[in-house]
């Protein structure tokens, strides 16, 4: 440590975390920055339990903005977090997102796509023959159409992780391995935070980036947050029939979702309303055998004939207001900053979330501002509209 009080402490240093350490020291190398990391092998973090998606079809303003500037950061990914000569390869496939919809969503559907084209954003829609032409081997039956979004997809989220670390590091922040079990306040101002080992530090700001932790974190500071840890899980298969070309991520109107995957294979999932809450890692191959094969099947018949080769479970952050992120200052505590409840979409909404957060603690104009995501919301008990989220 370089004085007894930091400038700030970041809980959690995952793709939030890190993002937010690097954005800090990239505008200002001279800060004092610790990040306290409990699991720095990352082997439960949802950053790297995720499908690795990023997408520019959401329904709210904001939402597209954050994914455009996601894009834009992965296009420079490999040059702007260089260290030496260490480029990290993101690996970012460029293979698109479908969502389909029934005559039921139609309309959200439609609103959503409008609002997305006044964004500049390339969104086609398609018909149901349209879907078919492109995808053969898809029932489409009782749809009404899909959007499809060409420029999303997916990258190595690991890559895309340390990347941020190790260029944060490289500026001057400090990664701590431990845990954060309180977070202190003097007189309605941020002091610190309490870590297992038995060490206090000290901070003239705190961002609690804990993600599936998050409201077990704010607890210890009176702060009752709407975010709890669920489990998802994901499936790997290996299907005889293999198409000729990969496959979008791919998502229907009951939620279930499946892409292409390196090697031939699918990565299927799909979130469901009995879901355990908990920090449960445990995987489950029954949720497949008898709840997702048979949907997966109906929908691309070809894939009736297929085996189940591994998966794994995470956990999503869910925000239970409303599925949206919580950013910024909590109004009852100063300088204490909120990074909390991304509901699934925090791996492509880093790069936005640690700009905007690291300029608001610098107190800089905002490059994106974001303060419709803030926590006064909470409080208030007053929840953003939005449509389409998975």
């Amino acid at each position: 440590m370089q004085s007894n009080i930091l400038d700030v402490i970041i809980i959690g240093g995952g793709i939030m975390g890190s993002a937010t350490a690097y954005n800090l020291m990239n505008y200002d190398n001279r800060l004092n920055v610790a990040v306290v990391e409990m699991d720095p092998a990352y082997t439960r973090a949802s950053t790297t339990l995720s499908l690795s998606n990023v997408r520019i079809q959401f329904s709210l303003k904001e939402n597209i903005e954050i994914s455009k500037y996601a894009f834009k950061v992965l296009k420079g990914f490999s040059e702007e977090m260089a260290v030496d000569d260490n480029h990290p390869n993101v690996s970012f496939r460029r293979e698109g997102n479908l969502f389909l919809f029934t005559s039921a969503g139609q309309t959200a559907v439609d609103e959503s796509l409008d609002l997305q084209r006044s964004l500049d954003c390339a969104v086609e829609r398609l018909s149901p023959a349209d879907i078919k032409a492109r995808y053969p081997m898809f029932a489409v039956e009782g749809l009404a159409g899909g959007t499809f979004g060409p420029g999303d997809g997916h990258f190595d989220a690991h890559a895309v992780l340390m990347g941020y670390k190790n260029k944060a590091r490289s500026l001057g922040a400090e990664y701590i391995h431990d845990q954060v079990v309180a977070i202190d306040e003097v007189g309605g101002h941020v002091d610190g935070v309490r870590l297992k080992s038995g060490i206090r530090l000290r901070a003239r700001s705190v961002v609690s980036c804990a993600g599936a932790w998050a409201a077990e974190i704010a607890r210890s500071a009176g702060i009752d947050l709407p975010v709890k840890p669920v489990k998802r899980q994901v499936f790997v298969l290996d299907t005889k029939f293999k198409p000729a070309h990969p496959l979008p991520l791919t998502v229907l109107p009951t939620g279930l979702y499946f892409r292409s995957e390196t090697g031939g294979l699918i990565l299927l999932g799909k979130s469901m309303v009995e879901d355990p809450v908990g920090f449960d890692f445990t995987w489950d191959d029954k949720r497949f055998l008898e709840c997702l094969w048979p949907e997966l099947a109906e929908f691309v018949p070809a894939f009736d004939t297929l085996k189940l080769m591994r998966g794994w479970a995470g956990l999503y952050a869910v925000n239970t207001l409303d599925g949206n992120a919580i950013l910024g200052e909590w109004p009852e505590i100063k300088d204490l900053y909120l990074a909390n409840g991304f509901s699934g979409h925090g791996l492509q909404q880093g790069p936005a979330v640690g700009r905007y957060i690291a300029e608001l603690i610098l107190g800089r104009t905002l490059t994106l501002n974001l303060s419709r995501f803030g926590p006064e919301r909470v409080l208030e008990r007053k929840p953003l509209s939005e449509t389409g989220l998975v």
